[in-house]
């Protein structure tokens, strides 16, 4: 019976270190793709008079410091007036959001304010009664604390002239980038998620996620699938598979660039990781199978589908990996191939935690021309160490939630850090 425990720990171990080794591979080919590999292109450059009408929706909870940046710029952007509305919807504020709000309303007749004092709190709830209301064919969402430019909705918008676009994701830019080490970090991080990551998974013809902001979908094919699942903290991701597994596909559109306001306290990041991690783990749960399934993906499309829902699992799996190697030590069985478990781990910190997101990552920085950041990739080590706790902890969340299956889930909205507006 002991031969056979250490046989399974011993196969767990090779299991994970083939799972990151796979990781880092695909990272790599990502990376080599960005930089020498053929750029697919979005429908940007389209010229066309018949635009779609468009709803654009922005969730607000208690959002006074930035909700006027946002609304200011959405009415200022250049698309028709007669197939444009903006609805901001204020979610249970105890804030000054409400009125601001109001007071946009009472001077803009395409504003369109949705107030909830009732009923559950949270984007996925909010959005569900917005769609109701919205008038436009296409929705677009931006969270309260972005700031989108003059063109975007434009950009995203002449995407669905293809019927076969269910959704579209622009990218995203910290704003705030030089506060300090934390959004230097994440400005990394974006940098490689988005100019190499998801502009490759879109140049293979695999999955480009939708990220929930900074870009939109057709409000028929959310309404028809039942709306959001209220229960899933990653309505954004778990839309992505909806479309995919429905046979709709999602744009990535590079050019279509949008600044946001990083979390600039490790303690909101973490909270912030913590739920995404929850919510994305929930879609892993969810749709697992139903990609495998799925009659609309090609090998390949499912091959890249499952292993970006496995993505905030892997830290888990370290975890348990290292505790593995405890046991094993303990057992007093590491010793007999201590040179093979030696290597193992290396590959699994090397592998998933610092070499495979450099790729990604040196690769975006030299396209974006941030040389001077790249001093910071040694740090990325401590980010990783960081993320894969509360990613670790979310994973356990949403575990415990495909379990409990009628568990009441509560949103945990991001702290904001802007103490003065940013437009004009």
């Amino acid at each position: 019976m002991g031969g056979i425990i250490i046989l399974i720990l011993k196969g767990y171990i090779l299991t994970v270190a083939g799972l990151c080794a796979l990781y880092a591979i695909r990272h790599l080919i990502f990376a080599y793709d960005r930089l020498l590999g053929k750029q697919r292109i979005f429908y940007g450059d389209i010229i066309d008079d018949e635009l779609p009408s468009v709803s654009v929706l922005v969730p607000m909870h208690n959002e006074e410091k930035v909700a006027p940046n946002i609304l200011k710029l959405l009415v200022e952007a250049d698309y028709p007036r007669d197939r444009y509305e903006i609805i901001p919807i204020n979610d249970h504020s105890e804030d000054k959001t409400k009125e601001i709000i109001d007071e946009f309303a009472q001077k803009y007749d395409f504003i369109h304010p949705l107030h909830r004092y009732s009923g559950k709190r949270g984007k996925p709830a909010g959005l569900n009664d917005a769609l109701k209301m919205a008038k436009g064919e296409i929705v677009l969402i931006f969270d309260a604390d972005y700031l989108p430019p003059k063109g975007i909705i434009k950009e995203l918008a002449v995407n669905f002239k293809d019927p076969i676009v269910g959704a579209v994701m622009g990218r995203v830019i910290p704003i705030n980038a030089d506060k300090n080490l934390l959004t230097k970090l994440l400005d990394l991080e974006r940098c490689g998620g988005y100019q190499v990551d998801q502009q490759a998974r879109y140049n293979l013809n695999l999955i480009p996620q939708y990220g929930g902001t900074v870009g939109g979908f057709r409000k028929d094919i959310v309404l028809e699938t039942g709306g959001f699942d209220e229960n899933v903290l990653a309505e954004d991701t778990e839309l992505t598979y909806r479309m995919y597994t429905s046979g709709y596909k999602v744009v990535y559109a590079n050019r279509a660039e949008c600044w946001e306001e990083a979390p600039e306290d490790w303690e909101v990041r973490a909270r912030q990781v913590k739920r995404w991690s929850r919510g994305h783990n929930q879609v892993m749960f969810k749709y697992f199978f139903k990609v495998l399934k799925s009659k609309y993906l090609t090998f390949f499309q499912k091959f890249d589908g499952i292993l970006l829902l496995m993505v905030y699992l892997i830290p888990a799996l370290l975890l348990l990996g290292w505790l593995d190697l405890l046991i094993l030590f303990f057992l007093g069985d590491i010793n007999i191939i201590a040179p093979v478990f030696v290597m193992l781990v290396l590959l699994l910190f090397s592998g998933f935690g610092n070499f495979a997101p450099f790729y990604e990552i040196a690769t975006g920085t030299m396209i974006d021309g941030l040389t001077k950041r790249v001093r910071l990739l040694p740090f990325l080590m401590f980010n990783f160490v960081f993320n894969g706790v509360y990613i670790t902890l979310g994973f356990w969340q949403a575990f415990m939630d495909f379990v409990k299956r009628n568990r009441e889930i509560h949103w945990d909205k991001t702290e904001r850090f802007r103490e003065e507006e940013v437009v004009e």
